[in-house]
């Protein structure tokens, strides 16, 4: 925030990044173009020197890349466990994750914060490198890859090592749209899932979608435009799809989901659609804690290296998900001073 005026502003980092980095011109890019675009990005992402930006994994984390197969297609998982004799030998809890990014984005952008997680609450947490969206692959499909992982996950829980049991779901932005219609779903399949974390949460897919005052106050975000959304919008609910059924915000019934934690950097086109989306999970008597994040911009969580608030934003998941998954608030369950760093 400047002192001088009370205006809220990006982190010098992200302010510095978004002069480097020329926005594309969304309303004109062509599906080669798109696929362009999405392959960089995704690469840079992956990097050992974006690490600088995007964080190193906690080194008491073993990350590999898994196959899950299922009945119809194979799918890549990036898989989080504990380092030898941190998790012990009994069954473990399991974080199901969904990256962020819509039409790009990739698994290995989220390194920092899930091996942290796997290595501190203990977990194995395991994230969805899903379907990205371009034209002929709608948001539904990304969905259900994530659903499909999920109950495979639930399914084979001993070849795992996971207790299905103490199950949570979480994800950022798409992936947090798609984390949270697993956790509706779970509740229907009877499935047993004890939190979800839903972080710059995209919920509201249909025509109202741009009428949030967050959408106008923040619509040239240096991390997410409304430009860019718009192009989200016509690429995941093409014509002739039912942007309600993708639309968590729109779901007949939120009652007896999951306890959320919701997390809203407030410098984010999308920071009313997780405010509203927290007051209807309340509405249903769902608990939902919802924390905002002055300063902070979309995607925060996965840029540590430029955006300070992403380690609180850490702590308070990593509280969250232990107190859930534990099944108890012991003291054993408290953050410790290194998890605030």
């Amino acid at each position: 925030m400047n002192g001088a005026t009370g205006i809220e502003r990006p982190p010098l980092g992200i302010r510095l990044l978004h002069a480097l980095q020329k926005e594309p011109d969304w309303p004109t890019m062509t599906a080669e173009d798109l696929v362009a675009y999405r392959d960089a990005a995704n690469r840079r992402a992956a990097s050992r020197l974006f690490r600088v930006i995007t964080g190193s994994p906690d080194r008491r984390a073993a990350v590999c890349w898994q196959e899950v197969r299922l009945s119809d297609r194979v799918l890549r998982v990036r898989v989080y466990r504990p380092s030898p004799g941190r998790g012990g030998s009994a069954a473990l809890p399991l974080v199901l994750h969904v990256h962020g990014g819509g039409f790009v984005g990739t698994a290995a952008q989220c390194d920092w914060a899930n091996s942290h997680l796997a290595a501190r609450l203990p977990a194995v947490v395991v994230s969805v490198e899903h379907r990205l969206l371009a034209q002929g692959t709608a948001l539904s499909d990304a969905v259900e890859d994530g659903w499909d992982v999920l109950q495979h996950m639930m399914q084979h829980a001993a070849e795992w090592g996971i207790a299905p049991e103490r199950t949570a779901v979480a994800g950022e932005s798409t992936g947090a749209l798609i984390a949270a219609l697993a956790a509706i779903r779970a509740k229907a399949a009877g499935l047993h899932v004890q939190a979800q974390v839903l972080i710059n949460p995209v919920a509201d897919l249909t025509e109202t979608m741009f009428d949030y005052a967050s959408m106008a106050e923040h619509a040239h975000s240096p991390t997410l435009s409304v430009t860019k959304l718009r192009l989200f919008q016509q690429l995941a609910v093409p014509p002739g799809t039912d942007p309600g059924a993708v639309s968590p915000l729109h779901a007949a019934d939120l009652s007896g989901l999951a306890p959320a934690l919701v997390v809203v950097p407030t410098l984010d086109p999308l920071a009313d659609h997780g405010r509203r989306y927290a007051e209807r999970l309340r509405e249903f008597a769902t608990p939902a804690r919802l924390i905002e994040h002055p300063g902070a911009t979309h995607a925060f969580l996965t840029l540590p290296g430029v955006v300070p608030q992403a380690k609180a934003a850490r702590a308070e998941i990593t509280e969250f998900l232990r107190g859930r998954l534990a099944g108890s608030r012991s003291a054993a369950a408290r953050p410790t001073k290194a998890e605030a760093r």
